[in-house]
């Protein structure tokens, strides 16, 4: 509840959450677990407080539908992405992810028009040739780790849809930098005591040349984009084509490389985990992995495209169920810029939110047997009156991820690719989870191939 009509001093203080320091400092560091540790003894809103006071920033941690929407459904500005996140990721330019609010307005307004269903249906082409490509090779080894092919297939079709590239075997030195960039962000954040940033620390200076790797690719295809008309970068194209709302003026190259930076950083990580995920799901269940290789077999040998997607409604549950065991995104960070009321309490203004969607998509209150792989979840008759705010895999409100419709229809496809050519056996019975940023595996996922018969 932000609206700046509302007495917040009617309301009581979010409870203090009297935990051990250890179990407080998981919070930060293990941020997929740690919102519910504090649910479970606190309840679904609570403080975190460290000394001194003044050196970190009190911490509301938010785990409920309701208090998670209070934070996120607002737009008025009272709350912000001031947050140590959102500072820390300044290094990767102003972007859509990190701009506070009121700067975000405007650019959101130019950029989102890129990324409706209809634009995002012309990336769609190369999605299901990646994944046939990528897959041809997994019969012949006969065992593969399901983690780093998907990181194959995703950085393929970024390559392809926002460069105009075949990233080829520059895909996996793409790869490393990014994983270097998010893990550097991730250790500043999750101490409580850092260094200043401007500091020449080694740390720094590896990130640095990370993030020139990154820059030096994205430069090169932006003008390369500009100077060939024909460029089959159609990410690019779009964003050079695109009008700054406010000024009637193109976007600046600095301002184009910086939304393509995050754009990159985060449709890597997130989809190939989600692809990942699903893969090593359907490995451990024969029954749902033959039905959604029955769902892409009938659509024959062909490539597959966006026209498929009302073909594929099975396909879909799976990569929700995965999306909800396996979130991209398994905490949210926020800001509080004035008193703001959360699930019937008043934070107070400079507190910084911890939203747990992790702890949320696992919670037995709103999903039975939450530990259980199953897609039956977001079968229709399932998911009527279902609360939105409860699945949130793409976080929630005004600013919500812009790239969720390509990232739903990258996984989609490049799913139902994969398992219409091969069987996967997966060969361990837990999936580990690392948290360089966002969620994703733990180590290599290995699983046995074999060509999938179609009849």
């Amino acid at each position: 509840m932000t609206s700046t009509d509302v007495d917040t001093q009617a309301y009581p203080l979010a409870p203090d959450a009297l935990l051990p320091l250890r179990t407080k400092l998981n919070v930060l560091r293990v941020f997929h677990t740690g919102p519910g540790l504090v649910r479970e003894a606190c309840g679904p809103v609570a403080m975190i407080k460290f000394k001194p006071s003044w050196l970190i920033p009190p911490l509301a941690v938010v785990t409920s539908p309701r208090g998670i929407r209070d934070v996120l459904g607002g737009s008025d500005g009272s709350v912000d992405k001031n947050d140590l996140v959102h500072t820390e990721t300044s290094a990767w330019g102003n972007n859509l992810f990190n701009m506070p609010h009121r700067t975000w307005i405007n650019r959101r307004r130019t950029i989102q028009p890129l990324f409706t269903k209809k634009h995002v249906a012309g990336f769609a082409g190369h999605i299901s040739a990646a994944a046939d490509d990528v897959t041809a090779s997994w019969i012949s080894a006969g065992s593969v780790d399901l983690d780093k092919e998907s990181r194959k297939i995703t950085l393929r079709v970024l390559g392809q849809s926002i460069f105009g590239l075949d990233l080829g075997d520059r895909a996996e030195d793409l790869a490393q930098p990014i994983k270097r960039s998010l893990r550097w962000v991730t250790g500043r954040v999750s101490r409580p005591v850092r260094t200043p940033g401007w500091l020449p620390t080694p740390a720094r200076r590896r990130l640095r040349g990370s993030l020139a790797q990154v820059r030096s690719l994205i430069d090169g295809a932006i003008t390369a984009a500009r100077e060939d008309p024909d460029s089959s970068a159609e990410l690019i194209k779009l964003l050079l084509a695109a009008v700054d709302n406010e000024t009637g003026r193109p976007l600046t190259d600095q301002q184009i490389a910086d939304e393509l930076f995050i754009f990159v950083i985060a449709g890597h990580d997130t989809t190939s985990t989600t692809l990942t995920y699903s893969m090593w799901a359907l490995g451990r269940d024969r029954t749902i992995q033959d039905r959604v290789a029955a769902e892409a077999l009938a659509l024959g040998e062909r490539e597959l495209s966006v026209t498929d997607l009302p073909q594929l409604p099975y396909t879909v549950q799976v990569i929700h169920e995965a999306l909800r065991m396996c979130p991209p995104a398994a905490a949210v960070t926020r800001s509080a810029t004035r008193d703001v009321i959360v699930d019937g309490h008043r934070v107070p203004a400079g507190s910084n939110f911890v939203l747990g969607i992790y702890a949320l998509h696992h919670d037995p209150a709103f999903w039975p047997d939450p530990e259980r792989f199953d897609p039956e979840r977001f079968a229709a008759g399932r998911s009527a009156g279902r609360d939105r705010w409860q699945f949130l895999p793409f976080g929630g409100g005004p600013r919500s991820c812009v790239g969720q419709h390509f990232a739903m229809l990258e996984a989609t496809l490049a799913l139902a690719s994969i398992m219409r050519k091969v069987e996967v056996t997966a060969r361990d019975g837990e999936f580990p989870i690392a948290l360089p940023f966002t969620l994703t595996a733990g180590g290599p996922i290995m699983a046995t191939i074999r060509a999938r018969q179609s009849g």
